[in-house]
């Protein structure tokens, strides 16, 4: 299970993408002004630099006020948010031959040795929650307390920025018809997120 990140002030961290990448597209979503009026119902004041974990309580903060504010519209939102961290992973934090390396493997190997790297950084996207690896054949993940739901209640799993950072790195590494479904959440009274990674 991953150990969660902690700064100097004991207060958890979490990766800066996690804010970082829904900046583009709240612009695209609404201008400049709704990005900023999120940006200070999270209590930021600026965007984090991208060179440090940052406080988790604000980028939990921002992901509840855009599903305040943006409704059911908010899934699309925070997915491609999502797959804009994906691909800052794959652009600046897996070096391209481990990417080759993954890409020529078949993807019944590829996929369990990408979910063991994940394991080991999930503490830059899993801030205080517990990231545990349930199985690796088949991919089988779940985030315990997950921070930027928690205290949320719904009908249907709201992970839609962690689903969709799974979805770029297994499609992109796995094979292109690897995909993430969130199969439990916490918002819906579950023990954890779980999410089922695989073809199709």
């Amino acid at each position: 299970m991953a150990q969660a990140a902690a700064g100097p002030d004991g207060a958890a961290r979490i990766g800066p993408n996690a804010v970082l990448q829904l900046l583009p597209v709240l612009t695209a979503q609404g201008g400049a002004a709704l990005a900023g009026r999120l940006l200070g119902r999270a209590g930021l004041v600026a965007p984090p630099p991208d060179t440090a974990m940052m406080p988790e309580t604000p980028a939990a903060r921002l992901h509840a006020a855009v599903r305040a504010e943006l409704g059911r519209d908010s899934a699309a939102v925070l997915a491609a948010a999502g797959a804009g961290t994906g691909a800052y992973i794959l652009a600046h934090r897996i070096p391209r031959a481990a990417q080759a390396v993954l890409r020529a493997l078949p993807a019944g190997l590829a996929a369990p040795i990408l979910t063991q790297a994940i394991a080991q950084n999930a503490w830059t996207f899993a801030g205080s929650g517990r990231f545990c690896v349930v199985s690796r054949r088949p991919v089988v993940v779940t985030l315990e307390d997950n921070p930027l739901i928690r205290g949320e209640v719904s009908d249907a799993p709201l992970c839609h920025w962690h689903r969709a950072v799974f979805d770029t790195l297994y499609g992109a590494l796995a094979g292109p018809g690897w995909r993430a479904r969130e199969t439990e959440c916490c918002a819906c009274g579950d023990p954890a997120c779980r999410f089922e990674i695989g073809p199709g």
